[in-house]
């Protein structure tokens, strides 16, 4: 149990409730699908909820059932009531963080960006910030701001509001032995599909990290180490978003792809992650080398600018980032490296020359 994250949950009840019935249908709050997400992510130590309780007395019993506690805020107007709450909120927050070493997590529940200053300054502290917020109401200021961002909309267990159809003029009913006409029938609404995400976008993303990582810090690339920095990048990323149920089954479905390469790592669970040394790489620098051969037949030298357009003529998914290369120059060099061509710059043309080898 020493090695848990222990967390503190801090709920700005106006704003996550009234966003998350304004935004999805008048669907009512929830908040067993945040108790979940949470007990994922480590032990919660502390649960408190903001609110003038007499705007929201049917929520209470939901909210005692799930042991948060409700800090009431007396009753003012308008804006002054608003911003009583979220001072409170902030001040109890860090002062939670001097007087409880052990608290290694908050948790932001809230879209507000006037709580971006509180999560920097717990950043600052040391503590690591996960907020939450329902997409429709979220400042865009505040996902960035936070190690990690969940939007209560795609938790597991939040129930998708119903799909209202347009309502048509009534119609007469017709008679037994009358049939309705076709024009006037109303077609039923088709189901909206959830808009999904690229897949192939995520795996250039994830192999130009994995990329990164191998070349800027020591040690072996582990999952949750990747998962950590993909995190860093955009505090909103969550698999699920793509399909996947976990991180682990993303990652098999990219080495499957031939992204990545998972081997055994220190732990059980966190495998080894790293680019595919041979497979595509040697495909793709065997197609660099084909090209600068056609293009410069004779042996002369290819310059490097146009080249990439060259390459994508000849195979059209081709793509460096893919392979785990933020440039093309740099895939290029790696090819140089491994003896596929030659590279080297010359003045005169202002550019890199290449030219095929073996």
């Amino acid at each position: 149990m020493d090695q848990e994250d222990r967390i503190a949950l801090f709920l700005d009840y106006e704003n996550l409730a009234l966003g998350a019935r304004d935004h999805r249908g008048d669907v009512a709050f929830d908040f067993r699908p945040i108790g979940d997400a949470l007990a994922e992510r480590g032990r919660v130590v502390v649960r408190r909820a903001y609110a003038d309780w007499s705007y929201f007395d049917e929520d209470r019993r939901m909210l005692t059932r799930s042991h948060v506690e409700l800090i009431e805020i007396p009753q003012r107007m308008g804006a002054s009531r608003k911003n009583a709450a979220d001072i409170k909120m902030a001040v109890d927050a860090i002062e939670l963080a001097f007087e409880r070493d052990y608290i290694s997590t908050f948790v932001i529940c809230s879209g507000d960006s006037d709580f971006t200053p509180l999560v920097h300054k717990l950043r600052e502290l040391n503590k690591r910030v996960i907020g939450v917020g329902v997409e429709g109401s979220t400042s865009a200021l505040l996902p960035p701001a936070c190690d990690e961002f969940l939007y209560y909309d795609r938790l597991e267990g939040v129930d998708i509001p119903p799909t209202r159809g347009r309502r048509g003029r009534p119609t007469r009913q017709p008679g037994p032995d009358q049939r309705p006409p076709e024009q006037e029938r109303e077609p039923e609404p088709e189901p909206e599909e959830e808009p999904g995400r690229d897949v192939d976008a995520l795996a250039v993303q994830v192999a130009q990290t994995v990329a990164g990582l191998q070349g800027s810090a020591s040690g072996e690339v582990t999952a949750s180490r990747l998962k950590r920095t993909l995190l860093r990048k955009d505090p909103t990323f969550s698999e699920s978003d793509y399909g996947f149920r976990t991180f682990g089954e993303l990652l098999r479905h990219l080495a499957a792809h031939n992204v990545i390469e998972l081997a055994e790592g220190p732990a059980k669970g966190d495998p080894e992650v790293s680019l595919p040394e041979h497979g595509d790489r040697e495909v793709a620098f065997g197609l660099l080398r084909g090209v600068v051969g056609d293009l410069g037949s004779g042996g002369n030298p290819v310059a490097l600018s146009g080249l990439k357009n060259q390459l994508r003529r000849a195979r059209p998914d081709f793509s460096e980032k893919k392979l785990g290369y933020r440039s093309f120059l740099q895939f290029c060099k790696a090819a140089a490296t491994s003896g596929a061509v030659d590279l080297r710059w010359s003045p005169e043309a202002d550019d890199y020359l290449l030219t095929a080898q073996g």
